[in-house]
């Protein structure tokens, strides 16, 4: 497995992302369109035998700090630290292009990735409802 890391919208990739996204978010679309709108749009992508099994997606939010806005590893890869990598990959690569923060969004249901937020050095901020009516926790860490 190794890791490749796109500035910008991964149109080489797009098709086995939306897949993934999808199979990770129960069928969520993941649009083209919504992707070229995010400014500073970042994609790391886990790659093997030229196949995506897990992804992080971010971009700059409007206060200057970097939103880890999307991820997700393929079910039968889970368990095997791949989110962890594309997390410590994420943050050196953030460190690289000047950021001191980085946030992201969780939610009580996906009990895994708060673990892995918390284990990775997040602080737990604070929480929102957000627009659908779910519960958020907000989580930032200062990248060294």
């Amino acid at each position: 497995m190794h890791i490749v890391t796109v500035e910008g919208v991964p149109y080489d990739w797009l098709n086995q992302l939306q897949e993934i996204h999808a199979h990770v978010f129960d069928g969520a679309n993941l649009l083209l369109e919504k992707l070229e709108s995010k400014e500073g749009l970042i994609c790391l992508l886990a790659v093997e035998k030229e196949d995506i099994i897990g992804f992080k997606l971010g971009f700059r939010h409007p206060d200057g700090v970097f939103y880890s806005w999307l991820g997700g590893v393929h079910e039968k890869k889970r368990g095997q630290e791949i989110a962890s990598q594309l997390m410590r990959k994420q943050h050196e690569h953030l460190q690289t292009l000047g950021f001191k923060k980085v946030r992201t969004y969780g939610r009580n249901e996906r009990k895994a990735m708060l673990i892995t937020n918390l284990k990775h050095g997040f602080d737990i901020v604070s929480t929102f409802v957000d627009t659908k009516d779910r519960h958020k926790i907000v989580f930032e860490k200062l990248l060294d």
